[in-house]
């Protein structure tokens, strides 16, 4: 009589193969990629001291150079703040055409995931260059680069949301004989109000991120003084813009998360 224990193992045999064959495709992608970009392999020995030149050349940051970092400062927060606002008005009509159970037929539901995918596919430095010939150099272009990049963030999860909600209710207040203005904002609307505002918080926190660099490409904020002083060499007062930026990236990343949890 055999005496053998069965022995457990995680994965069987089909499972294994596969994820071999996973893993030695991506490294296969990864060598490949390297040879395509024919990415040379940098002499290690140098690379702390050329850190090391950095830093020396950034320390100390230039605090006196604070008063000019304040306006631009301000103004990178007003792109972040118009921009969600604006992309938060226009991603709920995309999210009730994205969403199945809302969209009137199968051509506005593919209209609002081509719109979604649009908004998602393009980079906001791409959207602010486009909107930069547009509108000219300055803060518009950039809220509206910063708008234009979020109705495709907040359309598609505010859209799966939709998609979720108890549509009975929906049902219930058509059933009283409101208009479509009126099911939306007493039928769906309340159902998705705290996905809503915690998804339009969050993104706020990705804009104010974003905005910090549109100033590259002439969309205003305090970009525009962190590519004249990394032109013109002055690290100290790079540093010191860096510093600031990082400042209030970690402040509205507090914001964000303590307002998210409120509304949880």
């Amino acid at each position: 009589m055999s005496t053998e224990q069965p022995s457990w193992e995680r994965f069987d045999r089909r499972r294994r193969l596969g994820r071999f064959i996973a893993v030695l495709t991506a490294a296969v992608v990864v060598i490949a990629s390297w040879q395509f970009m024919d990415i040379g392999v940098v002499d290690p020995n140098t690379v702390p001291r050329e850190i090391a030149d950095l830093l020396t050349r950034m320390y100390p940051p230039d605090v006196a150079y604070t008063p000019q970092i304040i306006g631009p400062l301000i103004e990178t927060i007003h792109i972040a703040a118009l921009g969600t606002v604006g992309a938060l008005v226009l991603s709920i009509p995309v999210a009730l055409l994205a969403a199945e159970n809302t969209t009137p037929n199968a051509a506005t539901f593919w209209l609002g995931k081509l719109i979604v995918t649009v908004s998602r596919s393009v980079n906001t430095i791409i959207w602010a260059l486009i909107f930069v010939v547009t509108f000219g150099s300055g803060p518009l272009a950039g809220a509206v680069a910063i708008a234009f990049r979020s109705v495709g963030f907040l359309g598609k999860l505010l859209g799966e949301e939709i998609e979720e909600i108890d549509f009975g209710q929906v049902e219930a207040v058509r059933a009283t004989g409101a208009s479509s203005l009126q099911l939306l904002l007493y039928g769906i609307l309340p159902q998705v109000k705290p996905a809503l505002i915690g998804l339009a918080i969050y993104r706020w926190d990705i804009n104010i991120r974003d905005s910090t660099v549109l100033g590259f490409v002439g969309a205003g904020g305090i970009g525009v003084q962190l590519f004249q002083s990394v032109n013109a060499f002055a690290w100290q007062s790079t540093a010191m813009i860096l510093l600031v930026i990082l400042g209030v990236v970690v402040v509205t990343e507090g914001l964000s998360a303590y307002t998210r949890g409120l509304v949880r």
